[in-house]
């Protein structure tokens, strides 16, 4: 399923098919999952497009390169693919290296399609160039704010890494909490070990805990420290950035894995394209897809449809994203500009706030919905 970046001699050169450049971290320190997910929505939407005969008859082809989650690798690749005459980029997970990728789109001209990162400013200036189907992360973690003020917690902390994403999720956060009667206390793990946060929990009488931390470290020894202290049995462990989706975080935490809340972008029912999807994806990852996976083929899906109506020239595409309406796994999709969204933005996909159900940790259940 991992597709391995093709050596330039290999390339299709003939201009017999539409290429479609694809960013997607597949090695470590990346979110290989996650990577191995959005890889196979891609790959499952370029196959039904050909099998539907194409782009107006040409193949449409997925040229991939691993950005490994390194934001100089991906500039570096989409350098390559725009050489390639690849007439889009589509994917990446990782928000940091999707705003480097995009910087580099835009100066380039080449449409990118971002399929998962959040991260409200993916580029410094409002650009043409950019769309992107993620909610931003200001949309889907206010949400979860919501969603822990229903469930009564005020004393909310967080464990962050320095990272432009952790912080701005954490500024969310403090902004929308604060006025509604919320405190944000902020851990710096630069500094805490993971039993140490236990100490500093109990201090500031927190009832929920945040990871805006990577994973698996120093993540899976935070839940294992929190979990087995007495003192904290009580306190709620959250993960809005998405961790327990996959199946890796199961295996890391066995029991421990259920009922830490994070953000998904599915619906509650999933509609006849999105169950026939989800099939296929079942099928093609041997277990259950995440939101990735259908992230990846919509993705695809989006960028077919504008091919098939205005042709593979980058500035005709790129032009076409306010025209966009394309019948995604998760709702009719449409871009638009958001206030404080630099790039044209899917307003928005469903937002659900699910966990791990502790009798079943292979169940997902849905806690809130935005």
């Amino acid at each position: 399923m991992n597709t391995p970046p093709s050596p330039p001699a290999a390339e299709r050169t003939d201009g017999s098919s539409v290429r479609i450049g694809a960013l997607v971290p597949l090695s470590r320190p990346g979110w290989v999952e996650a990577g191995q997910h959005l890889l196979a929505g891609l790959e499952l939407a370029v196959r039904e497009v050909n099998d539907a005969g194409g782009i107006v008859g040409r193949p449409l082809e997925l040229v991939v390169r691993d950005t490994a989650a390194d934001p100089q690798r991906a500039a570096a690749a989409v350098d390559e693919l725009a050489r390639l005459g690849v007439a889009a980029l589509a994917g990446e997970y990782h928000s940091v290296v999707a705003r480097a990728a995009a910087a580099r789109a835009d100066a380039l001209g080449l449409p990118f399609l971002c399929s998962s990162a959040v991260l409200d400013a993916l580029t410094e200036q409002p650009t043409e160039w950019v769309a992107r189907l993620a909610p931003a992360q200001s949309h889907g973690w206010r949400i979860y704010a919501d969603f822990l003020l229903g469930a009564g917690h005020r004393r909310i902390a967080v464990a962050a890494e320095p990272s432009v994403y952790w912080a701005s999720g954490a500024r969310i956060l403090r902004d929308y909490l604060a006025p509604r009667g919320g405190t944000v206390i902020e851990l710096d793990m630069r500094e805490l070990a993971p039993t140490a946060v236990c100490d500093e929990l109990v201090d500031n009488r927190a009832t929920a805990l945040l990871l805006l931390v990577g994973h698996p470290e120093p993540a899976v020894s935070i839940v294992k420290s929190v979990r087995r202290d007495q003192r904290l049995a009580e306190v709620m462990i959250g993960a809005p950035a998405g961790q327990p989706e996959f199946a890796e975080w199961a295996t890391s935490l066995g029991d421990d894995s259920a009922a830490i809340p994070f953000l998904r972008y599915l619906p509650e029912r999933l509609s006849p394209l999105g169950a026939r999807v989800e099939t296929a994806l079942r099928e093609r990852l041997g277990e259950a897809p995440s939101f990735v996976a259908f992230e990846g083929y919509d993705t695809v899906a989006v960028l077919a449809d504008v091919l098939r109506s205005h042709g593979a020239d980058r500035a005709r595409t790129a032009a076409s994203w306010p025209r966009v309406a394309v019948e995604g796994t998760r709702g009719q999709i449409q871009f638009s500009r958001t206030p404080g969204i630099s790039v044209w933005q899917w307003a928005w996909t469903p937002v659900q706030v699910v966990d791990r159900d502790p009798e079943r940790p292979d169940r997902f259940r849905i806690l809130h919905t935005g």
